[in-house]
């Protein structure tokens, strides 16, 4: 299994290079895949290995009959950036499938610079290297559909109703846990730290418990760079309320980050603290998400109904042909950066009681 996780790791700390502009690239994601690469081996054997490929096939499985059902003959291909099959990969084959038109629809609701613009400029940068002059309409955050926040709600509500909890209940308190970024993006102005306060107060609000809620990151410390903050722990230690209801709120697949991260490691934490986690499942198999990706692939094509969300150009990937739901937006001043670090932070969405301590992350 290592000799497959350390290219998968130097992989993504080469995209990254930019957070360590005074170091060696190459140089410096092989330090840094060699380092993590024995952690993350043992997490993968711990949870069973990654479900992830199989859960992204289903999602696109899924999509393609949702779309054949609105009479959209179309082609899917669910690939990865950093991983097999790469999205090299899926190009070919849609190009010898004889595609006309290209969507590229990354799985990740909020959108993020790592996450879903380095996808789609990953994409871009594949067609390039194949010389295919094919139509591409980029669709990059997509957390304000309607249809997708009703779900990620109700999904809540089952999970609190099958395990006998009560969101109301003042010490039980409704914590979502959102994949951290580095802070040099979102100042050079990436807005997923904004879209993460603002899809967490909505799923809040929908679930009755609008002002009771906290937002945590899980941040990874590879680079002695700043991070989003709070950190889970340092968030978890300030609430007053015993009983976490955890949801993973940036994922929609199961992975090391969910299964590990959270269910292994933040749980020690939490119960270190003398506390209770309930964690939520990711709902990668709700049966009403694929309808969620077809209406984003239809509006992308000019196919939408007046219940959809307006699309809008992408601000965090000012790309032509890169559209968004959030771009015609204008957004607060980020709560998730300490003062130090560019901005200051606004008032903490929570319990009631206290700010988050600043995440002890170095400059």
């Amino acid at each position: 299994m290592l000799e497959e996780v350390i290219p998968f790791l130097e992989r993504i700390f080469l995209q990254n290079a930019d957070l360590e502009s005074d170091r060696s690239a190459r140089a410096r994601a092989i330090q840094l895949a060699a380092a993590r690469a024995p952690l993350l081996v043992e997490a993968y054997r711990a949870i069973g290995g990654s479900p992830l490929d199989a859960q992204a096939r289903a999602q696109a499985e899924a999509l393609r009959e949702a779309l054949a059902e609105r009479g959209m003959d179309a082609r899917i291909e669910a690939v990865f950036q950093f991983t097999p099959p790469f999205i090299h990969d899926g190009l070919v084959r849609a190009r010898e499938g004889g595609a006309d038109v290209l969507v590229g629809l990354p799985v990740y609701p909020m959108c993020g610079h790592s996450t879903t613009v380095a996808a789609l400029d990953s994409v871009r940068a594949a067609l390039d290297k194949l010389d295919w002059d094919v139509s591409f309409i980029g669709v990059a955050g997509w957390h304000r559909h309607p249809g997708y926040l009703a779900l990620r709600a109700e999904h809540i509500r089952a999970f609190v109703r099958e395990n006998s909890l009560d969101l109301s209940d003042p010490d039980t308190i409704l914590y979502f846990s959102a994949h951290g970024t580095p802070v040099k993006y979102i100042l050079g102005g990436n807005r997923y730290d904004r879209y993460v306060e603002e899809h967490c107060r909505e799923i809040a609000a929908a679930l009755g418990v609008a002002d009771r809620f906290a937002v945590g990151f899980q941040n990874h410390t590879n680079r002695r760079i700043a991070w989003t903050w709070p950190d889970n722990e340092e968030r978890i230690e300030t609430l007053v309320e015993r009983r976490l209801v955890v949801d993973a709120v940036s994922f929609i697949h199961e992975q090391s980050e969910t299964l590990d991260e959270l269910d292994r490691e933040l749980r020690e934490a939490v119960e270190a603290m003398g506390r209770e986690m309930y964690r939520v499942p990711v709902p990668h198999d709700d049966p009403g998400f694929a309808g969620v990706l077809a209406d984003l692939v239809g509006q992308a094509l000019g196919q939408s109904s007046a219940a959809d969300p307006a699309l809008a150009p992408c601000r965090c990937r000012p790309v032509p042909g890169t559209w968004c739901t959030n771009g015609a937006r204008d957004l607060a001043p980020s709560p998730y950066i300490k003062p130090d670090h560019g901005a200051e932070p606004g008032s903490q969405r929570g319990p009631g009681s206290g700010r988050a301590r600043p995440a002890n992350h170095p400059p």
